[in-house]
């Protein structure tokens, strides 16, 4: 469920470890370990943003506000060649969102597929939306990741955020 084939690049692990970083920033924060950065096609970082759904609107997911930041500020005609990393694979609603936006290529770190397998071994519940891959609902945006070498730190983030949340129930 959403693994790519295409071969993540050294240029895309450094915004893929940016990404991790915003992660952190958000459990930090007491928001879910999620970051997403937004390069422009000269290669150039034009935003990043990390989960902000601790304070009530379950919508401000990194990847949904990179898109609606886009549609404010970047082109119609340059967004296909800008290039969203995230920290975990588009959930349906940014996938449509950046879908929507005209966005182009997404890379992640990690997995529906993984993110899933990791809440399922801590008997968390489901979330309240499919988990499908981003092809499933954004079939024409080119996708990349997950990235192995980042895989034990990510998931230690959403082990940290687990914990806390269980201890807060």
């Amino acid at each position: 469920m959403g693994e790519s084939v295409e071969e993540l690049t050294p240029e895309d692990l450094v915004h893929l470890r940016r990404c991790v970083d915003l992660a952190r920033e958000a459990l930090d924060d007491g928001d879910e370990p999620f970051g997403s950065v937004l390069v422009g096609p000269d290669g150039v970082v034009l935003h990043e943003d990390r989960n902000r759904t601790a304070g009530g609107d379950q919508t401000r997911h990194p990847e949904l506000e990179l898109a609606r930041w886009a549609a404010a500020n970047v082109a119609p005609q340059v967004r296909p060649e800008c290039t969203v990393y995230t920290s975990g694979e588009h959930c349906p609603m940014c996938a449509a969102g950046h879908a929507w936006v005209g966005l182009g290529r997404i890379v992640y770190a990690a997995s529906t597929a993984q993110l899933t397998e990791w809440r399922s071994g801590w008997d968390l519940p489901d979330g309240p939306v499919a988990a499908l891959p981003i092809n499933a609902v954004a079939p024409g945006v080119p996708v990349a990741g997950p990235a192995p070498e980042l895989a034990d730190e990510l998931r230690a983030l959403h082990r940290q955020h687990a914990d806390r949340a269980s201890r807060q129930q």
